[in-house]
């Protein structure tokens, strides 16, 4: 067995769990010991108690199942629980890819029988693997949902109403169209609900703002492009902000922020010039200084690089009209 197949402990599993949160941008708090595990996560003024169920998936075995058939076998329960205020997440996870797969608890909520296991076909394990996200039929109206650990959040927000898609075919088709090629127009998309509409809107921004993310983390090795932190603490920032008509989610429309710089990028109190040097905004610093809020700006200073981290692809490398026009929209003269 090789180490990407070990199954995990329910220790192992709740550390999967609680770094899917963080990796999603949200935070977590700690509200009790032992399976089913409670957490509350929260960012800003968003907060969800979830109660999360956790096994390993495996593969189904047996000549009598289907080939790509894998599940979970639910251990050590008669019945799940379901608190009101709280929402209940039935969990696999698959650490040869390195994804959950989402059950729905309404479809499960009366006592357990013999041996029970929740199924999920390989093909969906493997699509969220490379996507983020993707939907199995299971028949009977029920799907299951395959999510990469940065879905995380986005999967507990719309938990019911993803679902829910279950119940019509047609929709089921548009989600599972999405997952396939987040890039398509979801106006042109037939749904027969509103509120799915808005699901898979939210599902198709979410799978290209995780592709954009992830191709410019990895083009700059995880370090933030004007001061070299890593430590799990950066982020992608659009050069050419999301809002605006000519924003791309392209790595050359991105760079690698740490979260301070990040912050201070977002608020013109630093930027990268078309040359690619770094430059802190002296007339606000000045103003902080006049405010007595200036404190920390020579360390803040120090802290940069002269020019920042290049992506060795030349490809991936801010594109200078990107930067230029960025550096216009924030307000920024020579």
């Amino acid at each position: 067995m090789s180490p990407l197949s070990k199954k995990l402990t329910k220790e192992q599993l709740l550390e999967t769990v609680v770094a899917a949160i963080r990796d999603s941008g949200w935070n977590v708090l700690y509200l009790s010991e032992g399976h089913p595990f409670q957490l509350q996560m929260y960012r800003g003024d968003q907060s969800f108690r979830l109660r999360i169920y956790i096994w390993n998936i495996t593969h189904g075995g047996g000549s009598a199942r289907p080939a790509d058939e894998y599940r979970i076998q639910v251990t050590g329960l008669h019945q799940f629980e379901q608190q009101p205020g709280e929402k209940t997440i039935i969990l696999g996870w698959w650490a040869e890819a390195g994804v959950f797969a989402g059950f729905d608890v309404r479809k499960h909520s009366a006592p357990l029988g013999f041996s029970p296991s929740l199924q999920i076909r390989r093909g969906a394990l493997e699509l969220a693997a490379q996507t983020g996200f993707a939907p199995s039929d299971k028949g009977n109206q029920e799907i299951a949902i395959a999510f990469r650990s940065d879905f995380f959040a986005e999967y507990v927000r719309d938990l019911e109403t993803l679902h829910d898609f279950g119940q019509s075919s047609q929709d089921f088709a548009a989600l599972e169209a999405v997952a396939q090629e987040p890039e398509v127009n979801t106006t042109e998309l037939p749904l027969t609900n509103q509120q799915r509409r808005v699901a898979v809107t939210s599902v198709s921004r979410k799978l290209r703002d995780a592709k954009f993310r992830k191709n410019v983390l990895i083009a700059y090795s995880y370090r933030c492009a004007v001061c070299g932190v890593a430590l799990n603490l950066t982020d992608a920032a659009h050069i050419v902000p999301v809002p605006h008509q000519s924003s791309v989610d392209k790595t050359y429309n991105g760079l690698a922020l740490c979260a301070l710089h990040h912050r201070a990028y977002d608020q013109s109190l630093m930027t990268v010039w078309d040359d690619y040097t770094v430059r802190v905004n002296e007339v606000e610093a000045a103003h902080l200084k006049a405010i007595a809020r200036g404190n920390g700006i020579e360390a803040f200073r120090l802290g940069l690089y002269p020019s920042i981290l290049l992506p060795p692809v030349i490809s991936d490398r801010p594109s200078i009209e990107f930067v230029k026009l960025g550096n216009s929209i924030r307000g920024w003269n020579e």
